[in-house]
């Protein structure tokens, strides 16, 4: 029996920890031991409890509740709360998820006391190191033993930067082994899907109805605390309203709704909450914003997340970020980068408006990453 750690803290760790939990439980039960560990970075109960509650994600053993901070108070807190549990523990492996504090915390203790670490979601870049998330990501790669990439591009951004592929050796972080798995947000895609159909009630609630509306998100730093960057985005959205006619739902975290009323200006604040045609809600729980990315005209998000998830539901995307980790859906057209430029973002809605040759070849694999990541972690830690 395995015993594996696996850590997360922001909300999209959550969901996407939920695809492996459930493959252990229905697949692997007696063969891994699974303990979840919250670091509460994320630390708003109501909208972590949600995610749990809805996806039938096992409670984690233990919460740290690091809460709110700098990057450096927030990942030190995390890092030696984190040895401790290691420590009292000893598990095989420790396993984390994409690219955030609590990522390269839960990677840097491991491997400090010799865990080898698993890291999902490896491999990817967006070449720019000013983010936080991309430093995050290739320093956790070179501290795991087993990496995962949810795309070709991913392995060969690793091979160039010097991990073997054709390796053989048992999984260590001297000796790491490297594998292509798909994604396992595809799975929970999958997954999720038809349950939302049957469980989500948003759209009646919102009285929205299929491609009558565009899906949106801002969270990213680049975009809330710089308010030209802001105000730029806010003025596209709705400028993009009023020439098609689409409703703009906006699931808004209370961060973000701070971060509107200290940045925007007060004319186009006005302009906002008067709008019949925006549509700013509470942040909604996984069913619910499937059933609005399925339902969507069109996507307008800096998550990484929702880029892919607007993919794997078919929908164009445009995307606010200079840069994008899954490079995959913009050169093949379903995505555009506009960053937080007003006339980017109106052109990027205007191209894929009315492009209509859009293609979906399955870059993320067939909806059972989490069942190969399981097979590779009891065959090689």
């Amino acid at each position: 029996m395995k015993k594996i750690i696996t850590i997360i803290g922001a909300r999209p760790q959550i969901i996407k920890s939920s695809a492996m939990s459930r493959a252990i439980k229905n697949h692997f039960s007696n063969e891994i031991q699974e303990i979840i560990v919250h670091t509460g970075q994320h630390y708003d109960e109501n909208m972590s409890e949600i995610f749990f509650k809805e996806m039938g994600i096992p409670y984690p053993n233990y919460n740290l509740n690091v809460g709110s901070g700098s990057h450096g108070s927030q990942t030190a807190k995390m890092i030696e709360g984190l040895e401790e549990i290691y420590i009292k523990e000893k598990p095989d492996a420790v396993l984390v998820y994409g690219d955030t504090n609590s990522t390269i915390a839960g990677a840097l203790a491991a491997v400090k006391i010799h865990i080898p670490v698993i890291h999902v979601e490896a491999g990817l870049r967006s070449f720019n190191k000013a983010m936080p998330e991309e430093v995050n990501r290739i320093a956790c790669d070179h501290m795991s033993s087993l990496l995962f990439s949810p795309t070709i591009t991913g392995l060969e951004n690793l091979e160039k930067e010097g991990f073997t592929l054709t390796s053989n050796e048992k999984a260590t972080a001297n000796s790491p082994r490297v594998f292509q798995c798909g994604d396992i947000m595809y799975d929970n895609s999958l997954y999720f899907s038809s349950i939302s159909d049957e469980k989500s009630t948003l759209l009646n609630l919102l009285r929205l109805k299929k491609d009558e509306y565009i899906l949106t998100t801002i969270h990213r730093d680049s975009n809330t605390d710089i308010a030209e960057n802001l105000e730029s985005i806010f003025k596209a959205l709705l400028e993009i309203s009023k020439v098609s006619g689409l409703s703009v739902v906006f699931p808004a975290h209370p961060r973000t709704r701070g971060k509107m009323k200290d940045q925007l200006s007060s004319e186009l604040f006005n302009e906002i909450e008067k709008s019949d045609k925006f549509l700013m809600i509470d942040p909604a729980g996984f069913l619910d914003i499937i059933a609005l990315e399925k339902n969507a005209k069109l996507i307008v998000t800096d998550s990484g997340g929702l880029q892919k998830e607007a993919y794997f539901f078919q929908k164009p995307c445009v995307i606010l970020r200079p840069q994008t980790e899954w490079v995959e859906i913009v050169n093949n057209g379903n995505a555009i980068l506009a960053d937080a430029d007003y006339f980017r973002i109106v052109d990027a809605y205007s191209k894929l408006n009315s492009k209509g040759d859009f293609t979906f070849p399955d870059f993320y694999g067939n909806g059972a990453a989490a069942e190969f990541i399981c097979e590779k972690i009891i065959e090689l830690i």
